[in-house]
């Protein structure tokens, strides 16, 4: 079979895992009864001018007081605990989805049909178990709290499935997992993997969860809510927006499942001295923060790489980079070709 005649130059993927936005509250660690919502505060802030100067600027003590000197006003949002709490509950909903076998768009049937028998080769062989061992590792140690599980005393996630026939919950302390690998595990961890597994390998079934994480983070402390791009920064507007809904500090659905998904701990340089640790699921392994992709066309280490030998009857080498290709295509997204 030619290869021409096996291109979808239209293929998309819908994504698998479904996170809801996080909405956050505050609450005490020994008593949880009373819970109230976490709102933005504006304040207004007088800072320094500490950002690098010119070298002329730098040489002349003058114009540096006269620099320094300069008041650098801003208005920003703020989000904190009240006085008399310690504590910060956040809740999202997370729907994980099947269907892997099935592409919401593509365009060649050829095509088609060599994918979904990739992908049932794979389920039948693999289960989804071992991307879902990682995705509830990434529940359980509170990934998803981004800055706001730096310096918290005590970490506790409750996860509920809510699916009508076949109920179950679980509790993790999110401190005796680590984020830096995925060598932990524990019964429970076990459990919520399995039922994650099986949703992502069935054809059509799904699973819902409800999380509830409590973070004691110290009376009165700030809290990080998502905070919003703003593209038109004009001269007396507000430095830095935070993420609410309907008065309630919230972090962005986008921002909770990146988290879920960092579990690329398979590209070539993360056992290196240079490793970003784990990274979440990107077709070239972005990392923005850091300006760099850790898996490059150049070195044969990118999903499309890896995607279109796989889809088409090939074999990769290492199960690692299928358990990668599997990830991305539950993460969802455009990958169509050309022909041309």
């Amino acid at each position: 079979m030619a290869k021409k005649e096996n291109i979808a130059s239209v293929l998309a993927f819908e994504k698998k895992l479904v996170p809801s936005d996080g909405y956050m509250y505050g609450t005490c660690w020994d008593d949880r009864s009373a819970v109230t919502p976490l709102k933005l505060i504006e304040k207004s802030v007088r800072g320094t001018i500490s950002n690098r100067l010119k070298p002329a600027v730098q040489k002349d003590p003058v114009k540096l007081n006269a620099e320094v000197e300069k008041a650098n006003l801003q208005r920003v949002d703020a989000c904190a605990l009240a006085p008399e709490q310690d504590t910060l509950k956040l809740n999202f909903s997370l729907k994980i989805l099947g269907g892997l076998a099935k592409p919401s768009a593509c365009n060649n049937a050829l095509f088609k049909e060599s994918y979904s028998a990739a992908v049932n080769d794979y389920i039948g062989s693999e289960g989804c178990k071992e991307i879902a061992r990682r995705y509830a590792l990434n529940i359980a140690n509170a990934r998803f709290l981004w800055r706001n599980r730096v310096g918290a005393e005590n970490i506790e996630v409750q996860v509920s499935a809510l699916n009508k026939n076949a109920p179950q919950s679980w509790t993790f302390d999110a401190t005796e997992f680590s984020t830096r690998h995925f060598d932990d595990s524990s019964s429970a961890v076990d459990e919520l993997a399995a039922r994650i597994a099986g949703a992502l390998a069935s054809e059509d079934d799904f699973l819902m969860l409800d999380i509830n994480c409590f973070v004691q983070v110290g009376k009165a402390q700030d809290i990080y809510p998502s905070e919003e791009l703003v593209l038109d920064k004009g001269k007396g507007t507000k430095g830095k927006i935070l993420y609410s809904v309907n008065d309630i500090a919230a972090m962005h659905s986008q921002k909770i499942g990146n988290a879920l998904r960092t579990i690329d701990t398979w590209y070539p340089e993360f056992d290196s001295g240079s490793s970003a640790g784990p990274i979440a699921i990107e077709p070239y392994g972005a990392v923005t923060n850091l300006g760099k992709a850790f898996r490059t066309p150049a070195a044969k280490q990118d999903f499309y790489t890896f995607f279109d030998s796989w889809a088409r009857g090939g074999q990769l080498e290492r199960i690692e980079d299928q358990h990668y290709v599997m990830a991305v295509i539950v993460r969802g997204g455009v990958f169509g070709e050309s022909d041309k």
